[in-house]
């Protein structure tokens, strides 16, 4: 039998994503607790970049979400001011060959009917944008509304402005439901929660959660490694990558993939990416993947080969195999609501997810359709790729 509630919400991850459902479900009027089994931003958020992209995503449902959310993470700029390291820095695209730049230009066709502000950038004015560029490139793209955030401080400063209470070192042991199978809480290695509402926004370990509630969600970890360099003077402006890294962001491939992705930081240092493989929970370093962003990096910005690297960090990306995330209510689990499965795009793509996890709570008409998103649509499919 369903105990009298601790709170209205119980959100199960303090990572970027449950940091922005805490916010906006707060904010909603929802009395809010968050729950962690380790610190804040300790997962995936903790080994992010903290991109905030549009520039990499076709016209489709995912776009329409991360318009939203760059609209929305520049309303929290705004509050936040630089508490949270926010940087409208844009994004530059570039392509090696004529054939790529075609292709590059076609896809920005089509995001910029979609509602995606694309320049076309030529050949010779590359240098104006990226001074440090190698030379020889065909031309690229321009993207005004790419952005970036610290993301474990961000994480944190959203919880703080949540007002939520926040619970680290709290172990999710199960999910509590009545005998006609609703949701009313979780338990925990420290005692249980009693809610009508469970979000789970456990990033690569959504997939876990769900299970303990008795539902599917087919989250797989894809890992991928990070160069950091010595700081250095602001020599890369925008956030700068090759035309193939859209391609091995869609890719299904368990493969070692790597394109060069180099972009500098507030604080100095210049951060390399990106790789993607699936290898499970398998956190070793892999020469080949450090060694494939080495050259890519040096590729598009030649001054990186006199420059150190300090240190390689790696993390993982909760991959669902339609490259889609799982958000909103379960029906399979009434009270159970999803907000994970947003591979390398959690970050930039968290403030909409919190939003739209904010109207479900709270019966609210959603700000975009929310049917691309549902939690349930792989109980019609075949295997789950594990």
């Amino acid at each position: 039998m369903a105990k009298r509630p601790t709170c209205d919400v119980v959100v199960v991850g303090a990572g970027m994503v449950g940091a922005a459902c805490a916010l906006y479900a707060a904010r909603s009027g929802l009395d809010v607790r968050v729950l962690d089994r380790g610190p804040v931003a300790g997962g995936t958020t903790g080994a992010g970049e903290g991109n905030l992209l549009v520039s990499d995503k076709g016209p489709g449902p995912e776009l329409e979400l991360a318009l939203l959310s760059a609209r929305l993470w520049a309303e929290l700029a705004d509050e936040l001011g630089t508490a949270i390291e926010y940087e409208p820095k844009g994004g530059l695209v570039v392509a090696s060959a004529p054939s790529a730049l075609a292709a590059l230009r076609d896809f920005a066709a089509g995001q910029r009917a979609a509602g995606v502000t694309a320049v076309p950038v030529g050949a010779d004015l590359l240098p104006e944008l990226e001074p440090h560029l190698a030379p020889g490139l065909a031309g690229g793209v321009h993207y005004p509304q790419d952005a970036q955030v610290m993301p474990a401080l961000a994480a944190a400063r959203l919880l703080r402005a949540s007002g939520a209470r926040l619970h680290t070192g709290h172990t999710v042991t199960g999910v509590l439901r009545t005998p006609d199978g609703t949701v009313y809480g979780v338990r925990t290695d420290q005692g249980e929660v009693h809610a009508p509402a469970v979000v789970n926004a456990a990033g690569t370990w959504g997939g876990d959660l769900a299970a303990l509630a008795g539902v599917r969600l087919p989250v797989l970890p894809r890992r991928g490694f990070v160069l950091v360099t010595e700081p250095l003077p602001r020599m890369v402006r925008h956030k700068v990558y090759a035309a193939d890294y859209v391609a091995d962001v869609s890719s299904d491939s368990a493969a070692l993939r790597s394109s060069p992705v180099v972009e500098g930081t507030a604080a100095g240092p210049v951060l390399i990416g990106a790789t993607r493989e699936r290898v499970g929970f398998d956190r070793s370093l892999s020469l080949p993947a450090v060694r494939a962003l080495a050259a890519g990096a040096i590729g598009l910005f030649p001054f990186l080969e006199r420059v150190h690297a300090l240190r390689t960090y790696a993390g993982f990306r909760p991959y669902l195999p339609d490259h889609l995330p799982a958000i909103g209510p379960d029906p399979r689990a009434p009270g159970l609501f999803h907000a994970c499965g947003h591979e390398g795009a959690g970050i930039g793509l968290a403030t909409g997810t919190g939003r739209l996890i904010a109207r479900a709570l709270t019966g609210k008409a959603p700000e975009l359709d929310p049917e691309p998103f549902r939690p349930e649509r792989f109980d019609t499919e075949g295997g789950d790729e594990r």
